[in-house]
């Protein structure tokens, strides 16, 4: 170890973000994904942001089955999970990792014994992660608005982006977009949704694509009415019958917010227009989301729940290997179930779909207001049904704006927190 692990603060220049760089458009996108990468002949280095969140843990499983053949562990950046974190730099070896605070990386001290590695800090460590110049792949997995930031910091740097944090095309999707066109940055889905479109997407021309249809297990609650649901309680709406998520996507799914921005999402990522996507109600989550084409050919990718596959198929594209993780068993019977999602049980998910329509400051809004209304029903302040009530109000009284700037979202963002956050039912 260079004479033990150094916290550092490096210049915000690196990370910040840069309003002169960035469009102000906000409508509808029309970018497309580059062009697929050629297959490495050193390791793709991969930068983990959110490295000790469900997707960096199923990420790192990822590069420990690969044990170095095609990937390497290169950076890992964390909030405050100060041991996990230093369990992971043991498991991968990376060059650096991150910690949103001092204090957290003062606790570093002793935990990295044996390894060469750099600490960093803060917003300005991410930018250090994914500025550099060996950095080949960028996993954004931060939960949140949160992630934006490195998300944004990777695509300047021109490096190459397995998206994982949906949140930051539901805030900002037409401006993120267009300053990966402009930079000639491929993003890849992560979600196993999005994952399954792109690729069913490769069987034929974008021109061809009719619509897309996102599946969703329909959560814990699947089948139960309105009434049913006015009493429960945070530990019975964590109980996802397929996924095992953290708290914030778990309640996500269980009122299908999830759901809802990932059609907002999907929008911006495909360049789709608001009557080309739908979404259907698949509990057994083996058909992930399908594509269906204008000659009525409905092309589908199906698999066992497990993020590791589409992490890996993001991480190592457009190369398939095996990766460890179990596959369908076609010896046995299968039954797939489809069925309308209930709009009225689950009105999150037509706040989605509005959203995706009006685009502007309105995905900025719904998704800050989401974040603080989930976390209010995580300690108990607001019930259940409450969420999507407090999401509503944000929407409505908030100041819209068709083309905003990234500094305008992030106003609205600030704003939907608070209110939130003072919202009574």
């Amino acid at each position: 170890m260079r004479s033990g692990p150094r916290s550092r603060s490096p210049a915000r220049s690196g990370v910040a973000f840069s309003e002169s760089k960035m469009s102000a458009i906000a409508t509808s996108g029309s970018h497309t994904l580059a062009p697929t990468l050629d297959s490495d002949r050193e390791p793709r280095r991969v930068v983990i942001l959110g490295s000790t969140g469900s997707i960096g843990r199923s990420a790192i499983r990822v590069l420990e089955h690969d044990g170095g053949e095609r990937l390497r562990g290169w950076g890992l950046a964390a909030n405050t999970g100060v041991e996990a974190l230093c369990e992971q730099a043991h498991a991968v070896r990376p060059w650096a990792i991150a910690l949103a605070d001092r204090a957290s990386a003062d606790r570093v001290d002793g935990r990295l014994k044996g390894l060469d590695v750099e600490v960093f800090v803060g917003v300005e460590g991410i930018g250090k992660l994914v500025e550099d110049s060996r950095t080949d792949v960028v996993l954004s997995a931060i939960v949140g608005a949160a992630g934006l930031e490195g998300t944004w910091a990777a695509i300047e740097a021109g490096k190459t982006v397995a998206l994982a944090n949906k949140e930051t095309l539901v805030a900002a999707g037409p401006l993120v977009m267009e300053l990966a066109s402009r930079r000639g940055v491929e993003i890849l889905p992560v979600d196993s949704e999005h994952s399954a479109i792109f690729q069913a997407m490769r069987s034929g021309r974008r021109s061809e694509v009719k619509k897309v249809v996102l599946t969703s297990s329909g959560g814990p609650f699947r089948g139960r009415k309105r009434s049913e649901l006015e009493s429960v309680t945070p530990a019975e709406a964590l109980r996802h019958p397929t996924w095992r998520m953290g708290p914030k996507i778990s309640i996500d799914s269980a009122t299908l917010m999830n759901k809802a921005l990932e059609v907002i999402e999907a929008r911006w990522l495909f360049g789709l227009e608001p009557d080309q996507i739908e979404v259907v109600i698949h509990p057994e989550s083996i058909v992930h989301s399908f594509v269906e084409f204008v000659d009525g050919s409905v092309i589908a990718q199906l698999s066992p729940p497990d993020m590791r596959l589409p992490i890996q198929y993001a991480l190592m594209y457009p190369e398939r290997v095996d990766g460890g993780c179990a596959t369908l068993d076609w010896t046995k019977a299968h039954t797939l179930r489809f069925e309308p999602p209930d709009r009225e049980t689950f009105p999150c998910l037509e706040l989605g779909f509005e959203v995706m329509r009006r685009g502007g400051t309105a995905g900025a809004a719904l998704n800050a207001a989401n974040e603080v209304a989930v976390a209010r029903f995580l300690d108990g302040s607001i019930g259940f049904h409450d969420i999507p009530r407090a999401c509503r109000a944000a929407l409505d009284s908030h100041t819209y704006d068709p083309r905003p700037t990234l500094d305008a979202l992030r106003r609205v963002d600030a704003w939907a927190r608070q209110e939130v956050i003072r919202w009574r039912s």
